[in-house]
């Protein structure tokens, strides 16, 4: 990451904040960019019947039974979510870098790991709630293929968690949120190899350029979206909330949810089913996570400097 690496003084700090804002303006603008790609990623993994399994395909599809505009729809809750997500997940793991930072250690790819596991498992449990409403909102107003998916009707966010509460309970904000746990591996994963790429790209103070941050993003975000990808398609199938689970809650409920879609998936499907929507999934992660950290690392190294500035002149 940019910025100093200096010892932590406490929880609260510019740096932090920095990071955290930076990381959160990144992650909102490539999101806007490719969200299409996540339209046509959800849509082949909620609605088990639609036969194409071509992006373009999938996207045209959507524009000519639903409209152009439907490709966007549920952009408002999805961005509030994302810019939330990433704000919480880049404080958490530049603080826990910075709780940890010492002039002697050398940097660790298992050290990237952990933090970036501790930093999702904090993400995950506060902002959850707001994944299964932006899920129920991008759905809502879809032509399904499944017969067995049923519309809902929400007008906005509020009212969808007003709804959710009062008719399906509280517990049901958290409903993907093992699967969700289980996925902090996607994003930690993701930065092990992206930190440890970028140190050795920048070995002996070498500048890395806009591209090679992009690139380096880009195959960072590929190899965590590709081995995670399953739990990914249960995770949207949970939020959707139209499931056909065992009617218990708690950990072993949701444990027995989480293995019988998996199962039911296989069965149907076959194994290759638990990766449908895998190329739109990794069109949209990819140049989304690979323009982000462009955005992030650019923000980031240019505020630092105004900073350094301002401390110059006083």
């Amino acid at each position: 990451m940019s910025g100093s690496g200096a010892p932590a003084d406490g929880l609260l700090s510019y740096e932090t904040l920095v990071h955290a804002v930076a990381g959160a303006m990144g992650s909102v603008t490539a999101m806007s960019v490719f969200y299409p790609l996540d339209t046509a990623r959800i849509r082949l993994q909620v609605d088990e019947n639609r036969k194409a399994t071509s992006t373009p395909v999938i996207l045209a599809e959507i524009a000519r039974e639903e409209g152009l505009s439907s490709l966007y729809r549920g952009w408002f809750p999805v961005i509030s979510s994302l810019c939330c997500s990433n704000f919480v997940y880049f404080y958490a793991f530049n603080t826990l870098k910075r709780l940890t930072a010492s002039s002697q250690a050398r940097a660790q790819p298992g050290k990237d790991l952990l933090m970036g596991v501790i930093s999702g498992a904090v993400n995950v449990i506060l902002t959850t709630p707001m994944w299964v409403v932006n899920t129920r909102l991008k759905l809502q107003g879809a032509k399904f293929r499944d017969e067995d998916l049923r519309q809902t009707q929400y007008n906005g966010i509020f009212d969808a968690f007003c709804q959710i509460i009062s008719k399906e309970g509280v517990g049901t904000l958290w409903n993907s949120m093992l699967p969700s746990l289980i996925l902090v591996f996607n994003p930690a994963v993701q930065f092990m190899f992206y930190e440890a790429m970028k140190r050795k790209a920048g070995r002996g103070g070498r500048k890395i350029s806009s591209a090679e941050i992009f690139l380096i993003g880009a195959v960072a975000k590929g190899i965590a979206t590709t081995a995670t990808y399953p739990l990914q398609t249960v995770q949207a199938v949970l939020r959707f909330g139209q499931h056909k689970g065992d009617g218990k809650g708690g950990f072993l409920g949701s444990l027995r949810n989480l293995m019988h879609l998996l199962k039911e998936r296989i069965n149907k499907h076959g194994a290759l089913g638990l990766y449908k929507g895998l190329e739109a999934k990794l069109l949209q992660t990819i140049l989304t996570a690979a323009l982000m950290f462009v955005i992030y690392e650019k923000v980031t190294a240019a505020t630092f400097k105004v900073m350094r500035l301002n401390k110059l002149k006083h």
